[in-house]
């Protein structure tokens, strides 16, 4: 491999983040504009975000057999806040906005409807 392939490899193009909300807080949300995020997020001090391959993951690990839940995506390269890619599960690059989630920057949002003991994704998801 040459210097320029591990190069490509590990460099981070920005694009689409996720975030899963159950439905309570989808609508503090919508009514209120901005939000800390989900109880987790108050107590981390960060909103929680997830890549296209990480997002089934989180909802496997987080949101299992939970209904009632929203996707929502945002691009990171103009989201409002101080984004930070930090370390997570297996020391995997995570996405963490420091700073309260923003309806305004929102690009979409999509149910996520349980399809036995899984969640559907919406085909949109990049």
């Amino acid at each position: 491999m040459t210097q320029l392939d591990a190069t490509a490899r590990t460099r981070h193009i920005p694009g689409m983040i996720y975030k899963i909300l159950r439905s309570d807080e989808w609508a503090a949300l919508q009514a209120e504009g901005e939000i800390a995020g989900a109880p987790i997020d108050v107590a981390d001090g960060y909103v929680h975000f997830s890549t296209a391959e990480q997002t089934r993951e989180t909802a496997e690990k987080h949101f299992a057999g939970a209904d009632g839940l929203m996707l929502l995506a945002f691009d990171e390269a103009t989201i409002t806040g101080d984004l930070r890619w930090e370390p997570s599960r297996g020391g995997a690059l995570f996405p963490h906005l420091y700073g309260p989630l923003r309806l305004a920057d929102m690009v979409w949002a999509e149910p996520m409807p349980r399809d036995g003991d899984t969640h559907r994704f919406p085909d949109k998801m990049a």
